[in-house]
């Protein structure tokens, strides 16, 4: 059996939802002739941490850790000095103090001249800045750089503008990993054409290739399901991070009104909200739409009892906030909540990645993330239909077993066989 590197600083027990794929990978690519050796951070002083998500990780399967350099962990009046370095004046990203010292090992264990590929994956960056280097290394052994998010398009970015050194630097830093790599995969196809189309005469439109995130259809045969309450409380769940442009400042404010209009029950509604986020803002909202008492913050759950919460929830809610570059992207937690069979409440751009999902799978309401009404509508529309006991979706199961980890496993393995002819 082959062996492939794969470079991920973001691996279990790293708690969050972009350390999945990975995981993912790792878990079944030996079921199509890739046996993957984890080259990772310690496992010390993580920001969010799910130990989990370690029962994924097959038992025989070769992690190498390094020590990590995580400065968003400093303790009390350090910790907004070292998110400083980490996030505005470290280039690319504060990993790559990490990856400066794991290289060595890399190189190590490459040279044991039994690895015949290598895959790295970003966010971080400096994942693929290591592929870099060990492409220098070893020219000969061919390179996958998966871009789960765009790099200096990433909407993030674009909000939160660098100082034009900055951008230059991480614009060439990009530009010599696209170039440079043997194979390029991203998310979603509208990511890949604006690959394309900001990095022209680098032949991306071929050497590029579109792997979603998905579900794991494992997870569910296991997670623990109590039986959905349908003669309880209506219950609506937010699973996720909340941050920048995903804001649930509209969804609450329409879930208010309807209260406040006696459209929904009080008493019979609760909408819950399951993450890692600052409570207090999301409070001072819940408290200005007068939804004290119908509104749970959970914060962050291990993956296997946030996923038994979807399950028995009545509607899973998704948001994301418009702006450039909005429309190419979705939050990997789509995936799971389209495999659960309750519907979706989706507050997105109408016109994106997302909504394409949605409305292909027949999963769910989609309302423009901005409409307050148009939000109220798709919520009342679920509410009602919840207190006539109907069903309002028909998922097609088909579009949907396309999104199956496995089956996107086999896409990966194919790539690698491709690039190591």
């Amino acid at each position: 059996m082959n062996k492939v590197l794969m470079v991920a600083y973001q691996f279990p027990p790293v708690g969050g939802s972009g350390v999945q794929r990975t995981a993912k990978f790792a878990k079944y690519l030996p079921q199509f002739g890739w046996e993957p050796v984890v080259l990772t951070r310690d496992t010390k002083k993580m920001a969010l941490r799910d130990e989990s998500l370690l029962r994924e990780i097959p038992s025989h399967l070769e992690i190498i850790r390094t020590p990590a350099r995580d400065l968003t962990t400093f303790p009390t009046i350090f910790n907004k000095a070292g998110k400083f370095v980490a996030w505005k004046l470290l280039i690319p990203d504060g990993e790559v103090l990490w990856m400066k010292r794991a290289l060595k090992s890399a190189v190590e264990r490459v040279e044991k001249e039994d690895i015949k590929a290598i895959y790295t994956t970003s966010y971080p960056y400096s994942d693929h800045l290591m592929g870099l280097e060990l492409k220098k290394c070893f020219p000969d052994i061919p390179w996958l750089a998966d871009f789960r998010d765009e790099w200096t398009n990433n909407p993030y970015h674009l909000d939160n503008p660098y100082f034009p050194y900055r951008m230059k630097k991480e614009k060439a830093m990009e530009r010599e990993v696209l170039e440079k790599a043997d194979g390029l995969i991203t998310n979603t196809p509208l990511m890949k054409g604006n690959f394309v189309r900001l990095n022209p005469g680098l032949n991306l439109e071929t050497r590029m290739a579109v792997i979603p995130n998905g579900y794991d259809s494992e997870d569910f045969e296991q997670a623990p399901s109590m039986g959905r309450q349908r003669n309880g409380r209506f219950t609506v769940t937010y699973t996720g991070a909340l941050y920048g442009r995903r804001k649930p400042d509209q969804v609450l404010e329409a879930a208010g009104n309807l209260v406040k209009q006696g459209l929904i029950d009080r008493g019979r509604f609760l909408m819950q909200f399951i993450g890692s986020f600052k409570p207090e803002p999301l409070l001072a909202l819940i408290d200005k739409n007068g939804l004290t008492g119908s509104v749970d913050i959970a914060g962050y759950m291990e993956h296997g009892e946030c996923l038994t919460k979807m399950i028995n929830s009545d509607v899973l809610l998704l948001i994301e906030g418009g702006g450039p570059g909005s429309e190419v992207f979705y939050t990997g937690k789509i995936f799971e909540y389209i495999q659960t069979n309750n519907p979706i409440l989706a507050a997105i751009p109408e016109k994106g990645a997302a909504a394409e999902i949605i409305s292909r799978t027949k999963t769910g309401i989609i309302c423009n993330w901005a409409d307050v009404k148009a939000i109220e509508q798709g919520l009342l529309t679920l509410y009602q239909a919840w207190l006539r006991g109907q069903f309002v979706i028909d998922p097609d199961r088909a579009e949907i077993a396309k999104y199956d980890r496995k089956a996107l496993t086999r896409s990966l393995a194919e790539l690698l066989d491709r690039v190591s002819i």
